[in-house]
């Protein structure tokens, strides 16, 4: 084991420092450091292009940084990629079986390529424990995409890995598939597996013990999800009108207002300076027909705040 490896401590399954990735002039991620604790969710958000898909590469050994240094699951990233890769499950952007292939034979498949051992129970297990049984001899490319996503989950596990990267597992997918999904990656940490989930979606993101917020290649925000709203230091008013978009663009040009936006039938409104933004709201409850009221920041508003500064 590498000097690296020696140094990190048992608890982390992640633990990298200064991560780098250039493609030609173009820096995807730009010393970038994360810890992920063992049988730890942990989230990772960010809008698209910022580097997320290209971190989780450089983390299961696909990708090798430019700079940087660290481990997962106690090999070193640059050093022993081959051996991290066989305890990792990767779970892609897009659905990456085989089509004209069923759901059983789509997994045997990835048994073989694993070499796993007693292969046709592994499978059955597998299958089971995903519940795809009514469905196994079913072609791959005439499933919905929640079947996909649990056959997609089902081949991540096949080889026991230690650690699951899901790169936005749930895209496309209606919400009680999502439900179901996050069921099963919650039995998974709570067996020991460490996940980590990049997703868009903020009730997913409130799923997950820890989060990390990434935008153009650099870690913006991390922590637990109370952690980063109260760092943020937002205060947030919820302001409703029968007109609320001839209101926001009245709002945009008030001192202490930072963001304005449609939450339904009412804005939220929200600013850094605390006392700037209420002084600035204090005359609308007066209008005829409008009500305003301090709301606590939620997620959504924290990442819409970073993502626009």
């Amino acid at each position: 084991m590498s000097a690296a490896a020696a140094a990190t401590s048992p608890d982390l399954a992640i633990d990298v420092r200064g991560l780098t990735k250039r493609f030609g002039a173009k820096v995807a991620v730009d010393h970038f450091s994360l810890q992920v604790a063992r049988g730890q969710i942990y989230g990772f958000l960010g809008p698209n292009g910022s580097g997320k898909t290209t971190t989780i590469r450089m983390l299961c050994g696909l990708l090798t940084p430019d700079e940087g240094s660290g481990t997962c699951l106690g090999y070193d990233i640059l050093r022993e990629s081959e051996r991290i890769k066989r305890e990792v499950g990767y779970m892609t952007q897009g659905f990456s079986l085989y089509q004209d292939l069923s759901i059983e034979e789509n997994l045997d498949f990835v048994a073989r390529m694993y070499a796993v051992p007693q292969r046709a129970r592994r499978v059955t297990e597998a299958i089971e424990r995903l519940g795809l049984g009514p469905r196994r001899t079913q072609l791959a490319g005439n499933l919905s995409g929640g079947w996909k996503q649990r056959l997609a989950l089902a081949a991540c596990l096949l080889h026991e890995p230690r650690l699951l990267l899901l790169d936005e597992p749930t895209a496309g997918v209606d919400p009680g598939a999502r439900r179901d999904f996050w069921e099963h990656i919650h039995e998974l940490a709570h067996a020991g597996i460490t996940v980590l989930v990049s997703t868009h979606y903020m009730d997913e993101a409130e799923r997950c013990h820890a989060l990390a917020y990434i935008a153009y290649g650099k870690l913006l925000a991390h922590g637990t999800a109370r952690e980063v709203v109260e760092h943020a230091g937002l205060s947030t008013w919820s302001i409703e009108t029968a007109e609320p978009m001839e209101l926001a663009r009245e709002l945009r040009a008030l001192p202490g207002v930072e963001m304005v936006v449609p939450f339904g039938n009412a804005l939220h409104v929200s600013g850094t300076d605390a006392a700037a933004l209420e002084a600035s709201l204090a005359g609308l409850a007066d209008r005829p027909g409008v009500e305003v009221r301090p709301v606590a920041a939620g997620l959504e508003d924290v990442f819409i705040h970073l993502m626009a500064h």
